[in-house]
Formats: structure tokens, C-alpha cells, sequence
């Protein structure tokens, strides 16, 4: 394995639209989401683990995770483990786990990937990275991994690259917002979108430049703690100063500013599970389209269903059609999938009562 090679795991997320199961202090990275028997934050250090030395790869996540992570990856040590002491979006804390890997390793190369990823093809992504971390060993790039869009979706950004390129990594002319239904099959029709699905890679002195030129003030913020980096005296410079940092994403803060970005269009299956109905698009379904995880079921006239409980609990569901039905200890939800958006805001009122 290569030792310039790194990663950061972001997993500080809470994942509220997979509430019942996801709560804010057991979110869906934790979960074995898929029925597969590993979690999907032990999915993602798998697949990173297979091109990138574990000693490598960074943790980014919550205090209130660390005894989850240790827990889940048990092969991580406690100093692999970022503790973010405040949510501020995903810019501060890429530019200090940055400048940390910089400091230990100024040729790294790193790729920044969410833990709650779905990826099938593991060897096809294995692939996409290795190229990925050539280029950036070679150029000065901020890349990132271009998802392939099968259909017209409006929950996605999207990134629109060059056209008229041949090469497999292509420049990045614009970033765009979560488009509407008419704008997304517009993009579609172009032939030259691709859904941004998060992931990032580029060199610690890419990226660390970027910060220095377009966010000069997060970047002397983090720069004064450079001494304390991988000492013992590095947790209360993040515990005083992390929290002084702009809320601001790695997007709008770099990436919609820089003209050194580009694309690879990802040879991979991907689905970034971010509500229960992309998560019923990766599981396996009966003929009527059901999808049933942890539980034993008797369904009649029911069709285009998720259905989730502990401990393969009986559940009989009859005349219900495209539903959400979770059981998980003291809450029973039974919602449409149409309306799967609102569960951010039923999970709001449910932490009312």
C-alpha cells in the first residue's frame, strides 16, 4: 500500500430522514441500514482499507461518536479519531484534518468520502480512486468523483464539466444547486451533468492552498493550533478555537471558487441512502416490490413497502402500497414514501412529546 495515501471519513452526521432508526444519538452510519451485518460506517472503512493503509485513514465525527467509532473499528486508535467540539459544516473540519495529515506526510494525497455511502462494485471503486490519486500526485487539482444520473433528481446538486474533453478527468465549469424537476431533465438531456455525490480528492498542499487564498481567515484560525497538531496539546487548541470557525460547506467555501477543480465520471453503482426510499432501491424486494429488513412478514395486497424491525418481529401488513413501516422500540411509524421528506420535520414534533 502506498504510505502517501490518506483518507477522511466524515461521519458527524445525524441522518434525521431515517428516523425512527437514526437518532441523533445513535445516527444511520452506526446502523447495518442494509441487513448486510456491518454497519455502514464499517462498510466505508472496508472499502477505503483496501487502497489505503488503516493508520491512514482519519475518523471526522461528533464527541458525543467516539465511543461508537472505537467500538465499530476496533483495528482504530484513539488518535484516528477527530472530535469536532462544535457542528460547523464540512469546510473546518476538512481544513483541519488537512493540515494535520500535511503535517505528518507533505506528499499526502487524501480523498474526503461520507461514511453512509452505498457503493456495490468495491473493486470498480478501488480503481477510480487509484486514478484519482495519480492525477492529484501529479497536478495541482481539486477532484472530485462525478456520479453518473439515471434519472431527473431534484435532491442532488450537480456538476456540469467540459464537454469537449476526451480525457477521463474532466474540468469542472460550474457546481449546480438541487436543481427543479424541468431544470434536472434539462441537465440530463446536456449530457454533461454528473450528481455531486461528496467525494473528494486532491493533495494536502491543494487543498491546504485553496484555504489560504479563499478562506484566509478559517485558515489562520486553524493555522495557530499548527504546533499543538499530533501532540497531546492539540484537542484543547480544537476544544477552544474549532468552535470560532464559520458554518460554511467545503463546496461554497472552495470548490464554487477554485478553477483548479475537476471530475472523474464514477464507473461505480453509487446511492448516497439518504432517506428510506433510496434505501428501498438497494435491497433486495419480493415480487410485489417489498423490502423487508430484520423482520418476518405476512403481507397481502401490499406492494412498493419498506418494512423494518429489531429482531425479526412479526409484522402482517395488508392493503398498504409504496409505505414506510419501521418498528423500533417505543415508536411505530407507518408513512408514505411520497411524503418521506417530512419525516425531518415528524421527527422534530415526536422529540416535542
Amino acid at each position: 500500500m502506498n504510505k502517501n495515501y490518506y483518507a477522511i471519513l466524515m461521519a458527524g452526521g445525524v441522518g434525521s430522514r431515517f428516523w425512527p432508526v437514526s437518532t441523533t444519538d445513535f445516527p444511520k452510519q452506526f446502523h447495518d441500514m442494509l441487513g448486510s451485518g456491518d454497519t455502514l460506517i464499517q462498510k466505508t472503512f472496508s472499502r477505503l482499507s483496501k487502497l489505503i493503509p488503516i493508520e491512514n485513514i482519519l475518523i471526522l465525527t461528533n464527541e458525543r461518536y467516539n465511543s461508537l467509532v472505537l467500538e465499530q473499528l476496533p483495528m482504530v486508535k484513539q488518535e484516528q479519531v477527530l472530535l469536532e467540539p462544535a457542528m460547523r459544516n464540512t469546510a473546518p473540519c476538512i481544513l483541519y484534518a488537512s493540515l494535520k495529515i500535511q503535517k505528518m506526510n507533505p506528499d499526502a494525497v487524501m480523498v474526503v468520502a461520507p461514511s453512509d455511502h452505498w457503493i456495490e462494485d468495491e473493486d470498480e471503486f478501488a480503481r477510480n480512486l487509484k486514478l484519482c490519486f495519480d492525477y492529484c500526485q501529479k497536478e495541482d487539482a481539486l477532484l472530485t468523483l462525478g456520479i453518473k444520473p439515471t434519472f431527473p433528481n431534484t435532491g442532488f446538486g450537480y456538476i456540469e464539466f467540459d464537454k469537449t474533453s476526451d480525457s477521463q478527468i474532466k474540468k469542472v465549469h460550474q457546481f449546480r444547486e438541487k436543481p427543479d424537476y424541468e431544470t434536472a431533465k434539462h441537465f440530463l438531456e446536456q449530457g454533461n451533468f454528473l450528481w455531486n455525490g461528496g467525494i473528494f480528492i486532491w493533495s494536502a498542499k491543494s487543498i491546504t492552498s485553496s484555504f489560504e487564498k479563499f478562506q484566509p481567515q478559517m485558515n489562520s484560525l486553524f493555522q495557530k493550533g499548527i504546533e499543538s497538531y499530533n501532540t497531546k496539546e492539540e484537542k484543547q487548541f480544537i476544544d477552544e478555537n474549532y468552535p470560532l470557525a464559520e458554518n460554511i460547506s467545503i463546496d461554497y467555501a472552495i470548490l464554487e471558487n477554485a478553477k483548479n477543480v475537476h471530475v472523474l465520471p464514477a464507473t461505480f453503482d453509487w446511492n448516497d441512502l439518504g432517506t428510506w426510499g433510496s434505501l428501498h432501491e438497494k435491497l433486495d424486494k419480493d415480487d410485489q416490490n417489498n423490502a423487508v429488513v430484520n423482520a418476518t412478514v405476512i403481507l397481502e395486497n401490499a406492494s412498493n413497502n419498506i418494512i423494518r424491525a429489531d429482531d425479526k418481529k412479526l409484522i402482517i401488513v395488508d392493503g398498504l402500497n409504496d409505505y414506510i413501516i419501521v418498528d423500533k422500540d417505543k415508536i411505530l411509524m407507518i408513512y408514505p414514501k411520497s411524503k418521506e421528506q417530512d419525516i425531518k420535520r415528524i421527527t422534530a414534533l415526536a422529540n416535542d412529546l
